[in-house]
């Protein structure tokens, strides 16, 4: 049973960055589709950037392009997300999400594990 586990949430200024990782135990990432989540308080969960299994590519919500980098690292079996020039409303809850099954991988439809989130604050 695949077990994910987000860290690297925080406060930082608009402007400046931060990095997540989610990590996992019971197998392997490189064999999922990983994909980051975020919930803004009050609105609904949105897709952010999810990279396919065994392969490097990645797609990325509008809002975030240019700005967030999804990676893998497949050493330390962990799927990271690089956020740079960061903005109030990039502020939420992140959340990684992985599945073995065929999605659209910008939708949370067929995620089948969910971290806990780690929450991003992005204020002055």
């Amino acid at each position: 049973q695949l077990q994910i586990v987000e860290s690297g949430g925080g406060l930082v200024q608009p402007g400046g960055s931060l990095k997540l990782s989610c990590s996992a135990s019971g197998s392997t990432l490189d064999n999922y589709i990983l994909g980051w989540f975020r919930q803004a308080p009050g609105k609904e969960r949105e897709g952010v950037s999810c990279i396919r299994s065994r392969s490097t590519n990645r797609f990325d919500a509008d809002s975030v392009k240019g700005r967030f980098t999804i990676s893998r690292n497949n050493a330390k079996n962990t799927v990271d997300l690089e956020m740079n020039s960061l903005k109030p409303e990039d502020t939420g809850v992140y959340y990684c999400a992985a599945t073995s099954a065929t999605v659209r991988c910008l939708t949370q439809q067929g995620y089948d594990y969910w971290g806990q989130g780690t929450q991003v604050t992005v204020s002055s």
